[in-house]
């Protein structure tokens, strides 16, 4: 729009200001607009562009799948780690649950030996006491 197209018209000065309209003429049928109202018109395709463009797009969506399928891959390899990693811990959970229960079975199993020991100990000489003493002597079942 060229400038002989706007013409100003004052309206009232002030300190604080002035105030103006601006009146644009209409426009003429012979002025080109500065840019163009409706996208540029798409060049005509020949088939082989047409066919170029095909296999590009072919060749997209195949790296896409081949992306999707390794990184589907790469997840469940993830997982079967994660699956052997927690499997394995758990057989040595177990392992050290046993080992323990065995050592505390063993630890059990000395102590009552001791206890029985010292009773019968105790009994000998009780015993012996009362052979000593010319008493009867009791019949032990075992």
């Amino acid at each position: 729009m060229a400038t002989s197209d706007i013409q100003v018209k004052e309206l009232e000065k002030r300190a604080s200001g002035q105030a103006f309209e601006l009146i644009l003429s209409p426009r003429s049928k012979e002025a080109v607009p500065e840019f163009p109202l409706s996208p540029p018109k798409k060049k005509d395709l020949s088939l082989e562009e047409i066919q170029k463009k095909l296999e590009a797009a072919e060749e997209r969506r195949k790296s896409h799948e081949a992306e999707v399928l390794k990184q589907l891959a790469e997840k469940r390899e993830h997982e079967k780690e994660v699956l052997q990693k927690a499997i394995e811990e758990n057989n040595n959970f177990s392992k050290m649950a046993e080992e323990k229960l065995t050592h505390k079975m063993e630890a059990n199993k000395e102590n009552r030996e001791a206890q029985m020991a010292a009773k019968l100990e105790r009994l000998r000489e009780k015993v012996g006491v009362e052979l000593w003493l010319g008493g009867n002597v009791p019949v032990l079942h075992f």
